[in-house]
């Protein structure tokens, strides 16, 4: 197996609310709700959205999607300065998003902070100023 990921599924409650919430952050897609799933193009890898119940038959008829708690994922999204952490959060916030952390200095010795979108994922946005990025905005990984 090649070390790739292509796309990251978020199951949604309402797909319609989680467009316009990911539009507002201006992601960019070639589809609409009316598809019924959502792409949308990103530097690297394609985020894609999609009905939570029709996600969990896909994995198996029988799988529970019932979700509660912390599922252990995160995403993430990395600035090239504090500034731009500031200015994503807000915008998120604008968007409909819940703060989860307001952004800070952190141990590791960035800046960041956490938001969640409407259904609970949650995304880190964050900068260190040991960061690289490559042309198409991807994060340089050594």
């Amino acid at each position: 197996m090649e070390p790739r990921i292509s796309i990251i599924t978020l199951g949604v409650s309402s797909l319609e609310k989680s467009y316009q919430f990911y539009t507002a952050l201006g992601f960019p897609s070639s589809k609409t709700p009316e598809d019924g799933i959502v792409f949308f193009k990103t530097a690297g890898v394609c985020l894609a959205l999609y009905p939570l119940e029709a996600l969990a038959k896909d994995v198996s008829p029988d799988f529970d999607s019932n979700r509660s708690g912390f599922s252990g994922v995160t995403l993430s999204h990395n600035t090239t300065s504090k500034a731009e952490v500031d200015t994503v959060l807000g915008l998120a916030k604008r968007a409909g998003a819940k703060i989860e952390k307001p952004a800070q200095e952190v141990f590791w010795g960035g800046y960041s902070g956490y938001f969640s979108d409407p259904d609970g994922h949650l995304w880190e946005v964050a900068y260190g100023d040991c960061w690289a990025f490559n042309e198409d905005g991807s994060l340089v990984i050594e």
